[in-house]
């Protein structure tokens, strides 16, 4: 088997977070995105070292596992999802088995208990940033999320099923209203064009609903030549127009002449109501704005922090530091049990919304700081009796994971959000005289590869 076979063959199984793992020849190969049980057409792409991997083509067969009815229509060509066509059940046997793999390749003893779901597997997520392209070269206007594979082409996706239907009549309406202007979007390569992102965020408890487009600061209007001014007001009397079953909180005009193509703010300009909304979490009320962290699936979120809440375990008298994090929920969940509760976080307006959403509810053990943990835990004059870590995808700095260590708390929960992370870490804290006690996987994502991960680590 060499580079540039074309070979075909039944997916074993899928390890984290997408690849496919099967045998050729009795040559083992990865090709991502492909399913378990599914008979899959792929050509051989990378070989090196004696490792193969290969570019799915297409589906042969599907995994007879798979369902027939209910799929998302957009499912196999948006990226957003990869397990959507597999039941519920199943995806979840997937996700404990790669949680465990991981964690059993490097830590000899522990115990797992296993995965728990979402309260809901579909309509659950609480944010999307859509993007503007199109579907084709030089095609029409789309409005929607990447292909999957590709970074330019946009699949229009008005019948998602991981978000509730509010968004998808809001992606509808806006995609329809600047269509109708001849209105083009933002192209990458150039660096021409006025749209970039539509940005919809609603809470799950509360029903309420922001909404931002984000545009570049280009102001040449198409066709008619209206003014932005006309054009953002015709685009806001279109959304207050919808039958919403929830109800607009605020609706913003974002300007982002940044090179990435990541949504972010140079300008924002609330064209309706405000920059923020509240969502409810265990009994505790947070304000959330625009760029605020918050975990993506609300009910997902409850059953996350319970099972961290139940590995922290006593706080009584106790200091607990919370580490990277964000706008303090797993703080503000410790804090009416713990004597303090010292927060910290390096983007600014997560911290500002913690230090808000504390005070909202009435909470005057917190305190939170803003800056890299890093070098934030030279400077706190305090001491931790216990700390909790979530931090970012990539994980722990080295250097910072042994100012950690330093510290020397009896206990420490590890919420982690990719596993792969989560193990490598694992390896440094064992070496350093910790042992993961207890591990559960959590589903917070369902039809999609990622999972989060929680880890009790006690002192030896």
């Amino acid at each position: 088997m060499k580079k540039g076979d074309f070979c075909e063959a039944v997916t074993e199984r899928t390890e984290f977070p997408n690849k496919g793992i099967m045998h050729v020849d009795g040559e083992r190969v990865v090709v991502k995105n492909a399913l378990p049980g599914q008979t899959v057409r792929f050509v051989i792409n990378k070989k090196r070292r004696g490792r193969c991997e290969g570019r799915l083509l297409e589906v042969v067969k599907p995994s007879p596992k798979e369902k027939t009815e209910g799929v998302c229509p957009h499912f196999g060509i948006c990226g957003g999802c990869l397990y959507q066509s597999l039941p519920y059940e199943e995806q979840l046997k997937i996700k404990e088995a790669q949680v465990k793999e991981l964690i059993d390749e490097v830590c000899p003893s522990y115990i797992y208990e296993g995965i728990k779901g979402s309260p809901v597997p579909l309509a659950y997520r609480n944010k999307m940033e859509f993007s503007f392209g199109d579907e084709y070269k030089d095609g029409p206007l789309a409005l929607g999320m990447h292909k999957r594979g590709s970074f330019y082409d946009i699949v229009n996706t008005p019948e998602c099923q991981i978000v509730h239907r509010d968004f998808t009549r809001i992606l509808t309406a806006t995609l329809d209203y600047f269509s109708s202007r001849g209105v083009g979007y933002y192209r990458k390569l150039q660096h021409t064009g006025y749209l970039r992102h539509l940005l919809v965020r609603r809470a799950v408890k509360t029903g309420e609903i922001m909404t931002a487009l984000v545009t570049s600061g280009q102001t040449d209007m198409p066709g008619d030549a209206v003014s932005e001014r006309e054009l953002l007001e015709g685009w806001l009397n279109s959304l207050l127009a919808l039958p919403l079953e929830g109800s607009f909180a605020g609706i913003l005009h974002i300007r982002n002449d940044s090179l990435a193509d990541v949504v972010q703010s140079d300008e924002t300009e609330v064209l309706y109501g405000k920059d923020y909304f509240y969502e409810e979490l265990l009994g505790l009320k947070f304000r959330i704005t625009p760029f605020s962290f918050f975990q993506t699936n609300s009910l997902g979120a409850e059953v996350l922090y319970e099972t961290a809440r139940g590995y922290v375990g006593e706080t009584k008298d106790k200091v607990v530091f919370d580490l990277y994090s964000g706008t303090g929920t797993i703080a503000q969940i410790i804090a009416p049990v713990a004597s303090r509760v010292v927060g910290v976080e390096i983007v600014e307006e997560a911290v500002d919304a913690a230090r808000e959403n504390a005070a909202m509810n009435g909470l005057d053990n917190c305190r939170f700081i803003a800056g890299d943990v890093l070098k934030v835990i030279d400077e706190i004059q305090e001491k931790p009796d216990l700390i909790i870590l979530d931090p970012p995808r990539d994980g722990i700095h080295p250097k910072a994971l042994e100012k950690i260590i330093d510290f020397g708390v009896e206990r420490m929960v590890y919420i982690s959000c990719k596993p792969t992370s989560l193990a490598r870490d694992l390896v440094v804290l064992q070496e350093r005289g910790y042992a993961a006690e207890r591990v559960c996987a959590v589903d917070m994502f369902p039809g999609t590869g990622n999972i989060e991960t929680v880890c009790l680590l006690r002192k030896i």
